[in-house]
């Protein structure tokens, strides 16, 4: 199993930029998920994706980042729009086949990581 997360970069409060995360050796129909930690903080839960198209998103995310999947290339995406100085943070891309969505947010029941990319937000 492989997660292979890119796309972040510096992007100034307001802008937008969209993640990548490279699936190998799980079945499309996998659970995904992308996890955020700035520094000196918790890791914290942004959004997850199930099927095809059923998604949650935190409170502090919601209407901003949009979480969806390329079955073709088995890759997800996750678009991040009107960003803010607060979405600083390395941004993981997650994985889990059984998990269920009562226990989304909760970091240790995600079974799978990829390496993280960095997001910056500044002017």
């Amino acid at each position: 199993v492989q997660l292979q997360a890119f796309g972040g970069g510096l992007v100034q409060p307001g802008g937008f930029l969209r993640l990548s995360c490279a699936v190998s050796g799980l079945p499309r129909s996998t659970t995904m998920g992308w996890f955020r930690q700035a520094p000196g903080k918790e890791r914290e839960f942004v959004a997850a994706l199930r099927w095809v198209s059923v998604t949650k998103y935190s409170d502090s995310v919601k209407g901003r980042f949009t979480f969806y999947r390329d079955n073709a290339k088995n890759t997800v995406f996750l678009q991040m729009n009107s960003l803010r100085p607060e979405d600083t943070a390395v941004y993981y891309c997650t994985a889990d086949s059984r998990i269920i969505v009562g226990s989304y947010s909760h970091s240790s029941q995600w079974d799978y990581w990829g390496q993280g990319t960095l997001v910056t937000v500044s002017s």
